[in-house]
């Protein structure tokens, strides 16, 4: 009788024991319930093998400088929402590459490091709604490679930059309703993504006249926006007015809106060009001037009955260097030539004389 009372007794001290360890309800699916239990740390006493873990409305201590939950590597989902985490530091989810849901709303965060997130290349899930968002940092996106549906809801984010957006195309599901949207001017990027969606009904919080209305239907005018268009000086008058009033601001077909290379690369060009013209005048004025130093003197004529028009004919052959100096054969025949022309010219002039001394002699 006494040793099956103290068996009994020490089974309920180990029943106790366990209970005590560990506060949580688990099930035979390997998911563990802690919801509402005032914890700081998870219990170490849980299975290693679960799947899935609910930490919600506890009272967590989050780590600065390691992993949050190191010994459950198995864990697909995992629900931390309506704990006090102002602040999530670096890779703190790192070690859970198997998670597929994470549950981060109603937890205060007003500020995402850009490697948060990680490590969860498989999270299909993510739950930031109802915290203190106030700007997406936008890489914090790049490590969830498998993100399906982001949930961002009533956050405090007026206006989110045209890269996160570009990074939330990849996703398929993203709500943004509920955030205190500033409709200007700098919501045209965002108006543009909601367009595409055609699912959300993201509205404007200010300014007070377009609080509550759809920013996808607004428009330029309703924003305040005055979108400056560039025309080129060929485009006519009527079709700056009907591009004003679709509010467009791609230029015409054909016509760059930076024409400035194309003008950069014609002024070089003609420069180019004047510069070789240049050139070319001068060396064809150096050979011309080098051309004529180099002029072989005129050959001095020396006979007395030289012709004139022989002389002016050598005179323009010595000028044009054209030709070289005569040679001994034409230089004896133009002598014969001159004793020829010589004789029958002078002649006369010799018998001048004679007729002179015969009528002195007959005077006399």
């Amino acid at each position: 009788m006494a040793p099956a009372c103290l068996l009994g007794i020490c089974s309920l001290l180990c029943a106790w024991a366990v209970v005590k360890g560990h506060p949580c309800s688990l099930d035979h699916q390997g998911w563990a319930n802690c919801n509402g239990k005032s914890l700081q740390h998870a219990p170490s006493s849980l299975p290693r093998n679960i799947t899935s873990l609910d930490l919600s409305f506890n009272s967590l201590v989050v780590p600065h400088h390691r992993t949050l939950l190191m010994h459950f590597p198995s864990l697909h989902s995992l629900n931390l929402s309506s704990n006090a985490m102002p602040v999530l530091s670096p890779a703190i989810f790192s070690n859970l590459g198997a998670l597929h849901l994470l549950d981060l709303s109603s937890c205060s965060i007003t500020y995402l490091h850009m490697d948060t997130f990680k490590g969860l290349g498989n999270l299909h899930t993510l739950l930031l709604g109802n915290n203190s968002l106030q700007e997406l940092d936008v890489p914090f996106l790049l490590p969830l490679k498998a993100l399906y549906h982001l949930d961002l809801q009533h956050n405090v984010l007026v206006s989110v930059d045209t890269w996160s957006l570009h990074l939330m195309e990849t996703v398929p599901q993203v709500h943004l309703e509920g955030n205190p949207w500033v409709c200007d001017c700098n919501v045209h990027s965002l108006q543009q993504w909601l367009q595409r969606r055609k699912a959300m009904q993201v509205t404007c919080e200010s300014p007070p006249g377009l609080q509550g209305q759809e920013i996808a239907a607004l428009d330029s005018q309703n924003l305040g926006c005055q979108m400056k268009q560039r025309f080129p000086r060929a485009l006519s008058t009527a079709q700056q007015i009907t591009v004003t009033q679709n509010n467009t601001t791609t230029p015409p077909a054909g016509k760059g809106g930076r024409s400035w290379p194309y003008l950069v690369g014609f002024l070089v060009t003609a420069i180019g060009i004047s510069i070789l013209i240049a050139l070319a005048a001068k060396c064809k004025l150096v050979h011309k001037n080098f051309t004529s130093y180099h002029h072989r003197p005129l050959p001095e004529i020396s006979s007395i009955g030289g012709s004139p028009m022989e002389d002016s004919s050598s005179w323009d052959r010595g000028s044009c260097g054209s030709q070289s100096m005569p040679d001994a054969a034409d230089l004896q025949a133009e002598d014969d030539d001159d004793g020829f022309i010589e004789d029958n010219y002078i002649q006369p002039s010799e018998q001048l004389p004679e007729k002179q001394e015969r009528e002195l002699r007959l005077s006399i």
